[in-house]
């Protein structure tokens, strides 16, 4: 069966990109933070089958991702929103201006599966919402600063702070919530809609949002530049722009 038109266009173009033959086949390796990786495990096999390149790729938390970089973990691109790539490009362990942008992310709400949903249409009820929940989560990764500010703004940061439930050490805000330990998670759209076991309410009111730009920084001392240009590329083509929508992040 032909691929749709958008899918070969994009295959296409990262063919002409790459130029890349069994003869000159690299591996890039990229850092990325979690809200990505359902995307990336999705489109690194399809990258590798059209390019002949290979991918290592290793996902955990911004944070978590930049204190290894200072400790020393190399690569050639990260992937990761300003939060976190802004701190190590003024510390030089990021290529400056090769920041490319890729996809905006929003934060969502979830409960259990079963579970009744509140009402989070605006911004009132979404308090209203928090207050009333006897346990919330939410990450301590670019959408738990966020929700920080949110709860600030709405004037009840204590309140929210003396019921939250922090995740366990690389567990998912919606794991938290599917196993019964918090009544509402809050997190990037894309890291709650893998998990089994809850349900989405919705997005954060808009006038609360703040979506989440997430970019592709090449790291000093890349090995493999060129292989590298091709792979960001392929995350702008419409192949990637297809699989970013479906696991729920906004292609730019």
């Amino acid at each position: 069966m032909c691929a749709p038109k958008s899918a070969a266009a994009g295959l296409a173009a990262l063919f002409l990109i790459s130029g890349s033959t069994a003869m000159n086949a690299a591996e890039i390796v990229i850092i990325s933070t979690i809200a990505s990786k359902e995307a990336l495990v999705e489109l690194i096999p399809v990258f590798e089958r059209a390019s002949g390149h290979t991918v290592a790729a290793t996902y955990g938390p911004g944070s978590e991702m930049g204190n290894k970089i200072r400790s020393g973990l190399t690569g050639d691109l990260l992937i990761a929103p300003l939060e976190f790539t802004d701190p190590l490009l003024k510390e030089g362990r990021i290529v400056a201006g090769s920041r490319v942008d890729f996809a905006r992310s929003g934060s969502a709400v979830a409960v259990r599966a079963g579970a009744p949903k509140p009402e989070i249409g605006t911004s009132e009820s979404f308090k209203k919402a928090l207050i009333a929940a006897r346990t919330v989560s939410y990450s301590r990764g670019a959408s738990g600063l966020l929700v920080v500010d949110v709860i600030e703004r709405l004037g009840i940061a204590e309140l929210v702070k003396n019921k939250t439930v922090t995740p366990e050490p690389g567990e998912l805000v919606g794991a938290v919530v599917a196993r019964g330990a918090a009544e509402l998670g809050i997190q990037q759209l894309s890291e709650l809609l893998p998990v089994p076991g809850i349900e989405i309410v919705g997005p954060l009111p808009a006038e609360l949002q703040r979506p989440i730009v997430y970019g592709v920084s090449v790291l000093p001392g890349s090995k493999e530049p060129e292989a590298a240009k091709a792979f960001v590329a392929f995350l702008r083509s419409p192949t990637g722009a297809s699989v970013l929508k479906k696991k729920g992040m906004d292609p730019l």
